[in-house]
């Protein structure tokens, strides 16, 4: 698993990346095919609108005579075609492109144009906004040369060049508009694919992580239960020693070892069994109105003679003024018990704990200071995970399941309480319970 879990995330990463990348490029691909569709159709377009700019509405202005010095007797006429300028108005021009851009497939698209009889200088007529755009800034600009139908024709080249100026702006933003919905597409089912493979990688370092878990717990239970179980035994053989039999005292005396041990292994499974009932939510807590101080107390009471056997002090100052806490008596007792457990286990040679009570506005507070070892910021930061236990360094002595913590802050949640942690390594460790005061 350990080799496995790389290689599967670099895999997932790799073709992740490579499909993001393909799929930009396709996106790319189909814009740079759009822009040159509607480049070609607007060119057609514009084509097909000086086609019939010079074909419809022919007429010709009344013809010039001119006098021929050598045969002044012989009148000539100069025959004008009507530009189109003259024969349509700026509204017909613009109707007429437009019929043209629809025939051509583009329905609703914005057009500015221009009718010159010089590209750019002299008369014209243009759209409204035609002149709000620099011709030589914009890429996408058809000009055509009206006479060019003419041609062949006996009237060729009578009238001077008109042109006609077809600009369709914002092109890249017309095509982007088309493509918005695949854009979008593309970007949502890519957001699945990433969340896919976000939540198959968080499943794999899951599981990875439970099978670490549950190795730990099983090499720790096993421990945990070899030890009183080798105690019982060698306490058995004893008893069936001649000399201890006919010993009382010897006899009570490894038979308590006996009972002490049966006693630390019923608490283990039944540690092992609230867990469970905890994972399935199916722990019931009954809560009362009672005095807080009074289980602090017995909690206190429970630790002191282990205390002293390690030469331990136990600071408690009960400076709460207002005590009545909603409380299970189990449960809240196990809560502090638990924590006071933790201070002397995680201490050095001669435990220093301090606990204090104190009330902040609606709320009564615990606070649970020891001298001992400490944590750094990623133990701090997983403390309260089930099954978890921190790396105690020297300290060898400490045994458990690591699911003391996971139910302090379980039941004191179910007090509708809250529980901090703070530590620094190597200098002790500091929680603060905080519950709110019945009413």
């Amino acid at each position: 698993m350990k080799k496995t879990f790389p290689i599967i995330t670099v895999l997932i990463s790799i073709s992740l990346f490579g499909l993001i990348f393909f799929q930009y490029m396709w996106l790319q691909s189909v814009k740079d095919i759009k822009e040159q569709t509607l480049k070609t159709s607007v060119i057609s377009a514009s084509g097909n609108a000086a086609i019939r700019l010079m074909e419809e509405k022919k007429a010709f202005l009344p013809p010039v005579k001119k006098i021929d010095f050598l045969f002044p007797e012989r009148p000539q006429y100069d025959f004008r075609k009507m530009s189109t300028m003259q024969r349509f108005s700026k509204q017909e021009i613009q109707s007429i492109i437009k019929e043209e851009l629809v025939i051509a497939g583009l329905k609703k698209i914005p057009f500015e144009f221009s009718v010159t009889d010089n590209s750019i200088t002299g008369d014209q007529i243009s759209s409204d906004r035609f002149s709000e755009y620099d011709l030589d800034t914009i890429s996408n600009v058809k000009q055509v040369v009206l006479l060019t139908a003419a041609s062949g024709t006996e009237f060729e080249g009578i009238m001077p060049e008109e042109f006609l100026v077809v600009i369709v702006p914002n092109q890249k933003n017309i095509v982007l508009k088309e493509l918005m919905w695949f854009i979008l597409s593309a970007i949502f089912f890519t957001l699945i694919i990433i969340t896919a493979f976000f939540l198959t990688l968080r499943s794999l370092f899951v599981q990875k992580k439970l099978g670490e878990i549950k190795s730990d717990f099983i090499n720790n239970m096993t421990h945990e239960f070899k030890t009183p179980l080798a105690t019982i035994s060698l306490a058995v053989d004893a008893l069936k020693n001649e000399k201890v039999k006919a010993d009382q005292v010897k006899t009570d005396y490894f038979t308590g070892i006996i009972k002490e041990e049966n006693i630390r292994m019923n608490k283990q499974v039944e540690t092992i069994l609230q867990a469970s009932l905890l994972e399935k939510n199916e722990v019931q807590v009954n809560l009362k109105k009672l005095s807080a101080h009074e289980f602090i107390e017995n909690a206190v009471n429970n630790i002191i003679l282990p205390l002293e056997q390690k030469n331990g002090k136990l600071d408690v100052h009960l400076d709460a003024a207002v005590d009545n806490v909603l409380i299970d008596e189990v449960h809240f007792t196990n809560i502090v018990n638990n924590l006071l457990d933790n201070a002397m286990k995680y201490s050095k040679d001669e435990p220093k704990i301090k606990l204090t009570t104190f009330n902040n506005g609606q709320h009564f507070k615990i606070r649970i200071e020891d001298d001992g070892i400490g944590m750094n910021k990623e133990t701090l930061s997983r403390i309260f995970e089930k099954f978890y236990r921190a790396h105690t360094g020297n300290v060898h002595n400490v045994k458990g399941f690591g699911l003391g913590l996971s139910y302090v802050k379980t039941m004191v949640e179910a007090h509708l309480g809250t529980i901090k942690a703070e530590s620094v390594l190597g200098k002790g460790s500091t929680f603060t319970l905080s519950f709110p005061l019945a009413k």
